[in-house]
């Protein structure tokens, strides 16, 4: 048996920090949406017993580290031993340590994998508590499209997704980001929070020219890098709805209105001096 997917990169039009849970993490409110960017990911069952993981990155981990092998583990913790091992092949296109969601993609992926080919009954809820244990973005990935996400990530509600005739671009700087150090610095001073409860009644509505000017994330507000400040500058000018960083970065997308491709291409030259730059646009799912 063997499962081959498209698992799709994430950004997030609105990321809140709203609160420290007890067990250490931190609650949030966000709004995240599946792009067209992917790894590919294939997922084989096999007769010897063990995880193997092969990856065209050499400098990504493939043991226990990785997502995906976690993932494998949280599968088998909610549904028993595998009859045998798994072997998982992942193609890398989406950045590491970008704030994309690349290695929630793939952890995600391997989970829908092994439902598919091992208990292809397993609810959608039962799936994603599995996954809530890996990591806060991997339910989201295993949903895709828009969804507004709570708790610690877990929670969510389908929103209807952004329009696919948007054009978004991303631009990743030469810099890595530590997302425990971001969390960290958001615990040390208040934020100013976005207005959430107004951003989900624009989104469910589909009403983006409503939704664009409320969106935020707080890490931008602990996160003090001149670059991120130029992509934004580099982003409004040419144009872009929205201009903004994922996740805890240092990835910024910009999002252009359909139609705006001379923009959007005049910006991704514009940008090639500060960052690696990808063109992409939305999808309803996460699995393409």
């Amino acid at each position: 048996m063997k499962e081959i997917l498209r698992a799709c990169a994430k950004i997030n039009l609105l990321l809140d920090v709203t609160g420290k849970l007890p067990g250490g993490y931190h609650s949030v409110t966000m709004l995240m949406q599946s792009i067209s960017l992917h790894d590919t990911v294939s997922v084989e069952a096999t007769e010897a017993p063990g995880i193997e993981i092969r990856c065209n990155r050499p400098d990504l981990p493939t043991d226990r580290r990785n997502i995906a092998w976690k993932a494998a583990e949280a599968f088998e913790a909610a549904c028993g031993p595998l009859p045998g091992g798994l072997r998982v092949g992942i193609e890398k296109r989406i950045p590491s340590s970008a704030g994309l969601g690349g290695g929630s993609a793939d952890g995600a992926a391997v989970l829908e994998a092994m439902r598919r080919m091992l208990r292809p009954g397993m609810t959608d809820l039962a799936l994603r508590r599995a996954a809530e244990g890996v990591g806060a973005d991997l339910p989201f990935c295993l949903a895709g499209g828009l969804c507004l996400a709570q708790d610690i990530g877990g929670v969510l509600s389908p929103l209807p997704s952004l329009p696919a005739d948007y054009i978004i671009l991303l631009a990743k700087p030469d810099c890595a980001i530590s997302t425990a150090e971001a969390y960290a610095a958001i615990d040390r001073r208040p934020l100013e929070h976005p207005d959430s409860a107004r951003a989900l009644y624009h989104a469910w509505r589909g009403e983006w020219n409503a939704l664009f000017p409320l969106c935020a994330n707080v890490f931008e507000q602990v996160i003090d890098l001149p670059v991120l400040d130029r992509i934004r500058r580099v982003m409004r000018e040419h144009g872009a709805l929205l201009a903004q960083m994922s996740g805890s970065g240092p990835t910024v997308f910009g999002i252009f209105e359909a139609g705006a491709e001379t923009n959007a291409l005049k910006c991704r030259q514009a940008l090639a001096k500060y960052a690696e730059t990808y063109h992409c646009g939305s999808v309803e799912k996460c699995f393409i």
